[in-house]
């Protein structure tokens, strides 16, 4: 069944709810990568180490890993509005310890700090997933989606690149207090969105535990549910190019203090790429059911040669060109894999199946990430380290493009029958 087409302007003209819900993800991503390029920048700075940089890159991740399961159960239990808006206060508060760190002995603080952050942001992201179609209709859904990627995407360009300005020019302190600052107006934002949840009436007094393993068995009956909701995981595990994208800034083309500005750079071609991806994607095939499904592995195959040119380039213009390229089809397989689990889950089960996803590419991108920063201090060359994990899209690629390019009757189906 193919979706009647939403421009993303017209959706965000007609449909205030969605459109605050947006304000929200705007100020709170663009606060998110001010502090990631900032700690980035600290932990090569303390520490010049890869390993170091590496294990950054774990404690973002890899508590989602843990926290996640329990966190899909809280989602579907309770509102996930105020879920977000506690999370987010949560958040705000933490980031201003990011202040105290000032020397090699301080970066302990680094690490804790944002495994509690990363934790509590593990409610929240299924949360914002699973609240989407509460404040769109159907046929708003795919547009919706796309619109989230190509913010997310616009927030790391402009994010990044201001990241590594404010960095390079003003201080990592600056960037901390503009990041806890992004967060209480996302609070406040979403805080005003009147949202009708349904997802946890007439719910069955049952423990978490056994909520948990409804979320297990729903994946296990469902092979194509499952699929989609491994597809990030399976970009993750080529998680490494963001540890190879800051050592490209850093080690081969630096610009500006310890490299800020050329990372920064990087950062924002990688959002170009993805903020592109999908809508070239949809503009060439649409937004029906079979067309995404048949675009995720695609999108593996564009992560493989991206990376593969990346591992050529002689400049930081062709490094960029090369990693937009790349990011596109990541982006393409990101949105669309989410967008499919939206119109496949029933909404009483959405929050659990999204933080399984969240564990399992948070699990995926904290070995990826950890495994490059420890092959990078063992001497790999930046170069070499993008020409291996471009390799490690491959396998997805083909597997995924087999699997999914069939009739989806059975998911269509499912779409217009959502429990």
């Amino acid at each position: 069944m193919a979706t009647s087409s939403v421009g993303y302007v017209a959706l965000l003209r007609r449909n205030w709810r969605f459109r605050r819900l947006w304000y929200g993800q705007l100020t709170s991503q663009l606060g998110d990568w001010l502090d990631s390029i900032a700690l980035y920048a600290i932990i090569l700075k303390l520490t010049g180490s890869g390993v170091a940089l590496g294990a950054l890159v774990v404690a973002q991740f890899l508590p989602s890993a843990l926290v996640g399961l329990g966190a899909g159960v809280v989602v579907d239990r309770f509102s996930r509005k105020w879920v977000m808006v506690a999370s987010d206060v949560g958040c705000a508060f933490l980031v201003l310890l990011f202040l105290f760190v000032r020397s090699a002995e301080d970066v302990w603080i680094i690490y804790v700090v944002t495994v509690l952050k990363v934790s509590l942001t593990s409610f929240f992201e299924p949360a914002r997933e699973a609240v989407i179609p509460d404040v769109t209709e159907r046929e708003e859904l795919i547009a919706a989606n796309g619109i989230s990627g190509v913010t997310w995407s616009v927030m790391l360009a402009g994010g990044a690149a201001l990241g590594g300005a404010v960095v390079g020019t003003f201080g990592t302190e600056m960037a901390f207090l503009l990041d806890s600052f992004s967060f209480v107006l996302s609070a406040l934002v979403t805080a005003s969105i009147p949202i009708h949840e349904t997802h946890h009436h007439d719910r069955a007094a049952t423990s978490a535990w056994q909520e948990m393993r409804e979320g297990f068995r729903f994946l296990v009956s469902r092979s194509d549910v499952a699929i989609y909701a491994s597809s990030k995981a399976l970009w993750c595990l080529g998680g490494g190019v963001l540890v190879v994208i800051t050592l490209y800034g850093r080690d081969l083309f630096p610009l500006g203090v310890d490299g800020g500005l050329s990372i920064g750079l990087l950062y924002a071609a990688r959002g170009v790429g993805a903020g592109l991806g999908p809508i070239l994607a949809m503009r060439f095939g649409g937004s029906s059911i079979p067309f995404l499904r048949r675009m995720l592995g695609p999108g593996f195959l564009f992560m493989a040669v991206g990376y593969a040119l990346l591992s050529v380039s002689p400049n930081l213009a062709w490094a960029m060109l090369a990693i937009v390229f790349a990011h596109m089809g990541g982006s393409a397989q990101w949105v669309f894999s989410t967008a499919l689990l939206q119109l496949t889950v029933p909404p009483r089960l959405q929050g659990r199946v999204f933080a399984i996803e969240l564990a399992l590419l948070t699990l995926a991108i904290s070995l990826s990430s950890y495994t490059t920063g420890a092959a990078a201090s063992e001497g790999w060359s930046p170069p070499s380290l993008a020409l291996a994990l471009s390799a490690v899209f491959v396998p997805p690629a083909i597997g995924l493009t087999v699997l999914l390019w069939r009739p989806a009757a059975k998911e269509e189906a499912a779409a217009d029958h959502r429990e």
